[in-house]
């Protein structure tokens, strides 16, 4: 695997939250049981284990 500096990882956090908290807004729009629906529910849940997988790198580096 890829090793990232904790400077790169903790950029990738970044990103991750504001896309998270992007998406959660945005699904508040969307209809429930529509395919626009279930994809966003699908990437907010890529976007969570992303982020503890990130998270859990920041915590082996430390």
């Amino acid at each position: 695997m890829t090793k990232y500096s904790k400077g790169e990882l903790e950029e990738a956090l970044e990103a991750l939250n504001s896309t998270l908290g992007k998406c959660e807004k945005a699904i508040l729009k969307l209809r429930e049981n529509s395919a626009q629906h279930t994809l966003m529910t699908r990437r907010i849940n890529a976007f969570r284990i992303a982020l503890a997988l990130v998270g859990n790198e920041l915590q082996v580096n430390d």
